[in-house]
């Protein structure tokens, strides 16, 4: 099968700085913990416990809730950054801080903060639960706004003097329609987009991909919100599955299909992504021995 390897691939920037921080800091206080998924991946988290590095990820609990269930030793703050206050209350427990935050997501924090320090609002575009955006909003919870629609728009006071921004991950088309829509009917808006190079040279590959490819393949965790924009942009004009790994693939989804596409989340291990596209390489539907799928070694997932 022809194979078309959508570039590029592998961790971004922010993901691999997360990681080698969790990996260094086998040295720190034990036990060592991270505040939720350090990036969104589950093969990521497995591998981390592997080295004895616990991950506590309890759905629906912020930050500084799943703060109560670390007494001591070292916690590590994941890529997607949080609020000061979670910062504050692991250091008043007595717990030694790592913050492995994305630089992107810092530099948008302190853009919220400089602009709230002028007399700005904010309007922060981001996925409601996500703990990026939770972090962002908990800056100050009366003065940025998440937005999630037009509708959050049409909420806003049009005589307050806002900036808008978002989460890195976000679609930046969707980020695109709403700043334009904001710009309609809210007249002091400033726009400051804050989607990170990685997830934008991702969507733009993935929207201007070849006609003739049949079938597009997007590896990376359900809990990845870039992972699940790429594969959102894909569909718009072909067929597309969304896989953690190649365990996930279909054989089925092959058949009468000349050419894949394959793209993956800024948080995949490209160690996955390979495997994808090497079992798509040498796929033949009419030789079964082509079906056989390698097993994944968790010992390459941080590499």
């Amino acid at each position: 099968m022809q194979v078309k390897a959508i570039t590029p691939r592998g961790y971004c920037k922010g993901v691999v700085r997360a990681i080698e921080i969790a990996k260094n800091a086998q040295n720190e206080q034990q036990p060592i913990y991270i505040l939720g998924m350090i990036v969104h991946n589950q093969y990521i988290v497995e591998a981390l416990k592997k080295r004895g590095i616990q991950t506590i990820d309890i759905p629906g609990q912020t930050r500084l809730e799943l703060l109560n269930q670390i007494q001591h030793g070292t916690v590590i703050v994941t890529a997607h950054g949080a609020s000061d206050q979670v910062f504050q209350k692991a250091k008043n427990k007595g717990l030694n801080v790592i913050d492995a935050s994305c630089l992107d997501v810092i530099k948008t924090h302190d853009l919220i903060k400089k602009k709230l320090n002028e007399g700005y609002d904010i309007l922060y575009i981001g996925k409601k639960g996500h703990p990026e955006a939770e972090g962002a909003i908990s800056i100050d919870e009366k003065r940025v706004h998440l937005i999630t629609s037009k509708n959050d728009i049409q909420m806003m006071d049009p005589n307050k003097h806002y900036v808008m921004t978002n989460q890195t991950t976000m679609s930046l088309y969707d980020v695109y329609d709403l700043c334009e829509y904001a710009k309609t009917i809210l007249p002091h808006v400033t726009i400051e987009k804050e989607t990170c190079t990685a997830t934008k040279i991702r969507q733009e590959a993935i929207k201007n991909m070849e006609e003739d490819i049949d079938i597009v393949f997007i590896v990376g965790d359900p809990h990845s919100n870039n992972t699940q924009k790429l594969a959102s942009i894909a569909s718009e004009k072909k067929e597309v599955h969304m896989i953690e790994s190649l365990d996930d693939l279909n054989i089925n989804w092959l058949k009468g299909k000349k050419k894949a596409a394959v793209s993956s989340g800024a948080s995949t291990p490209t160690y996955l992504t390979n495997q994808v596209i090497e079992f798509l390489h040498q796929f033949n539907e009419n030789d079964p021995q082509t079906f056989f799928k390698q097993p994944i070694d968790l010992t390459k997932i941080l590499d």
